[in-house]
Formats: structure tokens, C-alpha cells, sequence
């Protein structure tokens, strides 16, 4: 399935960068204007259709889903079309910041998900299931131009709370050829019809300061009334066709749309979402833009040298650092030194 999934992505990619060419090019930023533009909210925040409310302490901020969409497409460079309901992020740090991180925020409506096998789960069987899974998959990605993978290991168990109908985990990802190890964090909140999927990403040396930020973003998240798991109806809504163990296996991916079964892809690194996904994608928007905007300058320059008048200057680009002051272009290099992107696209 991740085969297919791959290809199609590299088709998606193709065809977005195919689009970028003929779509009118926007003003660009730079990394302190982005930034500004952002706008938060704090405090209780209702999730778009009403289906859940954050209340936000102090130390977190929510960003709508356009704000999230340029976050995950324009700083950290992940391909266009991503449907949230908007983003958790850190206050003590900004988005463009090695310090800075995030919590995307979905919805999969696919019924309501019974934990009857709460109890009973071998999660050391289903974590070498799932490391047998990553690795037969290496091969075919090695193929195709992508790192391979390994599934370290649990960066912590999978924990259930019965009471509040909340699971997480967290998993440690290494992928070939790089020293910085990804921490795939995983949130469920269990409801009436579906399931709240919260997942943040960052580096393993960021370990300590997420398990301890993603404590705080279990507490305050829940549902509304009348989407709570306790306000199931047998008689008139439906049961979904997996469990708690399908959830942290990746059952639940077999259902999603298009994107989300792209981000299902994406989980294992987040150096990987550079690498692979904007060399396919981003670097072909880029690539693009930027043989477009070159054709127009010197389309400009010709015009203003026959008017006898100068050129316009360039204007800054939010891939483009204009000194050693600036607080950070949201166009990393993509090496495998260089620290990920704090976004986690996982749709375990």
C-alpha cells in the first residue's frame, strides 16, 4: 500500500508543480513578516464545526487551519492540501525556531471505536509487527530514492485512560543516514462517532520537554457535549471496524482520504518530509516560481531599459536570508545534519 501510496504522491507532487506555473506568483515574505501574520488565539478555543474545544493555558497558542496550511506548506515544506482543524504550537517559541514545534489537530469520523481490548493488547507483539512492517518496506523505498527506516522502539508505551477515553504513545524513528534520531508523539481522544487525532513530531533530544508539553495537551482537549464518547447511541450511530490496537498500529490509515493516507507516509522522519517530499514537490514549486519570476524580471528589465528607467529590486523571499541577523528563512537547506521540521504528519 505504501508503494502506491509513494507513487502517487510523486504524481501529486508533479501535477502541483505543473499548477505553480501557470498560478499568479504572491508578494513574498520574509521570516519576521511571516511570523507576524500569523494569527493566534489563546485561552478556550472551539475547534472549526464545533466538534471539540482546547483550553489553552498559558504556555500554548492555536493556529486556525489556513495559518496551520502555511505553516506546514511555506515553513516547513511539506506539499499543499492538508486538511486540519488547526494547530497546537508552543508560546515560549516560534514555528521557524530549532526550539519550536507542533501539535496538528484532525478528525477521523469513522465511527465510534470500542476499547474493549484495552486490557488485553500485547504491545511488545504489535511493536514488532510494526517494526517487520517499516522494514519490509525499506527495500521498495530505497528504490524509489527514499531513506530507509527503522523503527527504533517505543519512545514511550502506549497508555490508556479508561476513564477520560484518551490514548497515547510515542515512537522513535531513525532513518538511514542521519544522526538525529524523529519522536512521533500520538495523542487519541475518543468520541461518540470518531476520533480526535492529535500528533506532534520533533527531534529525540527534544524528549523530555514533549512528553511533559503533550501531558498538558491531553488534559485540555475534549469534546463538546453531545460528541463525547459517553454520548454514544447503539441504536443510531455507527461502530467502527477497528480498535484501540488498529489505532497505534496504523489501522486506521486503510481508511483515510488521499491526504490522509499522505501523511500516513510521512510519519517515520520528519527529515523526510524535506528530502523526499520537497525534492519532490517543494523544490519543483520553487524551481518553478523561481524560472517564472526570473522570466518576469527580465521581461521588467527590458521594459525599463526601454523607458530609460532602472529595474525594481528584488524583493525578499522568505527562502533567502538577508543577514546574519534575521530570524531564520523558512526554506532549510535539507541536509542530514540539519534539524527537521517540527511537524508531525503521522495518520497511524
Amino acid at each position: 500500500m505504501i508503494r502506491r501510496l509513494l507513487a502517487l504522491l510523486f504524481a501529486f507532487a508533479l501535477s502541483c508543480a505543473a499548477m505553480a506555473q501557470e498560478a499568479p506568483a504572491s508578494a513574498p515574505q520574509n521570516a519576521e513578516q511571516f511570523l507576524a501574520s500569523l494569527q493566534y488565539q489563546d485561552g478556550q478555543v472551539t475547534l472549526p464545526g464545533g466538534i471539540a474545544t482546547l483550553n489553552l493555558p498559558a504556555g500554548f497558542r492555536y493556529l486556525n487551519p489556513a495559518d496551520t496550511e502555511r505553516v506546514l506548506h511555506d515553513a516547513w515544506g511539506n506539499p499543499p492540501g492538508n486538511q486540519t482543524l488547526g494547530m497546537i504550537v508552543p508560546a515560549n517559541a516560534t514555528v521557524l525556531s530549532d526550539e519550536g514545534w507542533g501539535v496538528i489537530i484532525t478528525y477521523d469520523k469513522d465511527g465510534h471505536v470500542k476499547d474493549d481490548d484495552a486490557a488485553t493488547i500485547d504491545y511488545a507483539g504489535l511493536l514488532k509487527d510494526m517494526q517487520a512492517s517499516v522494514n519490509e518496506d525499506n527495500e521498495q523505498r530505497r528504490k524509489e530514492g527514499y531513506r530507509a527506516m527503522t523503527l527504533v522502539g517505543w519512545a514511550e508505551p502506549p497508555a490508556y485512560d479508561k476513564a477520560a477515553h484518551k490514548l497515547y504513545w510515542a515512537k522513535e524513528f531513525s532513518a538511514e543516514g542521519a544522526s538525529v534520531h524523529t519522536l512521533n508523539y500520538n495523542i487519541r481522544v475518543l468520541g461518540r462517532e470518531g476520533v480526535l487525532v492529535l500528533n506532534a513530531v520533533a527531534g529525540m533530544n527534544q524528549i523530555d520537554s514533549i512528553k511533559r508539553e503533550m501531558k498538558q495537551v491531553t488534559a485540555f482537549t475534549d469534546f463538546t457535549p453531545g460528541n463525547r464518547y459517553a454520548d454514544f447511541n447503539a441504536s443510531t450511530d455507527k461502530v467502527a471496524e477497528y480498535g484501540l490496537a488498529a489505532l497505534i498500529a496504523g489501522g486506521v490509515a486503510a481508511k483515510l482520504g488521499f491526504f490522509g493516507k499522505l501523511l500516513a507516509i510521512l510519519i517515520a522522519a520528519k527529515k523526510l518530509v524535506i528530502l523526499a517530499v520537497a525534492a519532490i514537490g517543494g523544490w519543483l514549486f520553487k524551481l518553478f516560481g523561481r524560472r517564472k519570476e526570473q522570466r518576469a524580471a527580465a521581461q521588467e528589465a527590458a521594459q525599463a531599459h526601454a523607458h530609460g528607467a532602472q529595474a525594481p529590486a528584488s524583493p525578499v523571499s522568505l527562502d533567502k536570508r538577508e543577514d546574519e541577523a534575521s530570524t531564520g528563512a523558512l526554506d532549510q537547506p535539507a541536509s542530514p545534519e540539519a534539524k527537521p521540521p517540527t511537524v508531525s504528519l503521522d495518520k497511524d
